[in-house]
């Protein structure tokens, strides 16, 4: 049993754009941006942060130091995180952990990834696979097409979905027509462009019943969160209202259940359900209190089956609540505002960050143009297969519901001019330094990153 005494908040978040991955932008580009933003929503400097914890699954060891060292040489522990898509909430659930038992007060987690065009590839051929167990049980009940492997386990799931509750080839394509609709509103989004459900159906086939329009593509970016105790926020009363308090969270991994040779369990779905349960009952709500969520949907099927073991809707009927429209505005509750993985993208290491900010956003009143008012109750999921399942509940530090903050409110409020969850904008060079260490930088370790940066915006 656990015992946590400090409650852990969500202070400041930042993020870059995400992007294709064509090469052109570096990892420590990615991480500086993402990083700076979000001390610069906190309001601190990194001489405040005990400890770094860099998320990314494609790079070579000690990336984190690399893009921490940008920030300050103050010789705080920095680990690096790899666990698969649920990289960056498996970074937030480490730090959260740590200040929730005392460990830090100040936690600075970073996640970026610089990916390669295409599917996800392994790099390490000659030893075996750490999901190859779960690629020789999907070979063993559903066979092995020339499609690339995660659409075919994915789409498999959508396969059983279908035979075991009826849902029809439309329903998925509904989810990501809604995902590519949400995505048009989120500055950050890969993607903007919106289709209609035909459009989606008719677009290449993948693996039936996943069209190139319902996977999510591979994506270059950075997300960042500082994540603080009770009492850090206490000495900065002022930044109260900002803070978001990690209500709930629950990092799980697969039980036996996952070799059961059903294409729905072989995705992980106990380890979703079993953290969604965990989480929900450490913050005392329900499914029924949720009102935003944003959720792994690498692929429309996914989210599909994710809906179903969150238990937004009853068991095997997440299908009926894509056909009412209770994923969206005017629904019972809209999911991936963002955009999704489908359509805002998914650079591994960065999207569990990502999803954070989002959810931050929306319980602060900021995500105006994309709002899902009087919001008390936030709820994130992230998964790896491999595996790993975050879930994670989100209220404001006062436990009330939300009211939209206009953007000009928010720009005196974060002394930036603008509001970052509707603006995608930058930051100076003045405002840079102010974040950065104020005793312990090295020019050599920030080298050309800062102008970089600076000249995107």
């Amino acid at each position: 049993m656990v015992r946590r005494n400090e409650p852990t908040y969500v202070l400041g978040v930042g993020m870059t754009k995400f992007i294709k991955p064509r090469g052109k932008v570096d990892y420590t580009e990615l991480g500086f941006e993402a990083g700076i933003k979000a001390m610069l929503d906190a309001q601190i400097n990194y001489d405040d942060v005990d400890q770094g914890v860099a998320c990314y699954c494609y790079g070579d060891s000690t990336c984190g130091q690399r893009v921490f060292y940008q920030f300050g040489m103050t010789q705080i522990p920095i680990y690096n995180v790899n666990n698969n898509c649920s990289t960056g909430s498996t970074g937030l659930h480490m730090a959260r952990n740590l200040i929730s038992h005392g460990a830090a007060d100040c936690i600075l987690v970073v996640g970026f990834e610089k990916m390669n065009p295409g599917s996800l590839q392994s790099f390490w051929d000659d030893r075996s696979n750490p999901t190859g167990t779960t690629a020789e049980m999907m070979v063993e009940t559903r066979g092995f097409t020339n499609a690339p492997g995660a659409a075919q386990m994915f789409g498999n799931a959508g396969r059983e979905y279908m035979e075991r509750y009826g849902a029809k080839a439309e329903d998925f394509a509904e989810i990501a027509r809604v995902n590519h609709e949400h995505s048009q509103r989120n500055p950050y989004s890969q993607f903007k462009d919106v289709y209609t459900l035909e459009q989606i159906m008719k677009a290449p086939m993948i693996h039936a019943p996943l069209t190139k329009l319902q996977c999510c593509p591979t994506s270059d970016g950075g997300a960042a969160a500082v994540l603080v105790s009770q009492s850090f926020l206490d000495a900065r009363p002022h930044l109260k209202e900002q803070a978001i308090l990690i209500a709930g969270q629950c990092l799980a991994t697969d039980a036996p259940s996952l070799f059961s040779r059903s294409a729905i369990d072989l995705m992980g779905f106990e380890m979703t359900k079993f953290a969604a349960q965990t989480a929900m009952k450490e913050a005392g709500v329900t499914p029924e209190d949720v009102k935003v969520c944003e959720l792994h949907d690498c692929f429309s099927t996914n989210e599909m089956i994710v809906i179903d073991a969150l238990g937004l809707s009853k068991p095997g009927e997440a299908h009926k609540m894509v056909r009412n429209g209770d994923i969206t505005y005017g629904g019972k509750v809209v999911i991936n505002p963002s955009g999704g993985l489908i359509s805002k993208g998914h650079p591994l290491g960065a999207s569990g960050i990502a999803q954070c900010a989002e959810l931050v956003w929306h319980l602060r009143g900021w995500a105006n143009n994309r709002l899902v008012k009087d919001t008390k109750v936030a709820l994130q999921h992230n998964l790896g297969l491999g595996g790993a399942a975050v879930v994670t509940v989100y209220k404001r530090y006062d436990g009330k519901a939300n009211s939209a903050v206009d953007s000009a409110t928010v720009g005196r409020i974060n002394k930036l001019g603008y509001n970052p969850a509707v603006d995608a904008k930058g930051f100076t060079e003045a405002q840079a330094t102010s974040v950065r260490s104020r005793t312990k930088t090295s020019a050599w370790a920030l080298g050309d990153t800062e102008k970089k940066v600076e000249s995107r915006f």
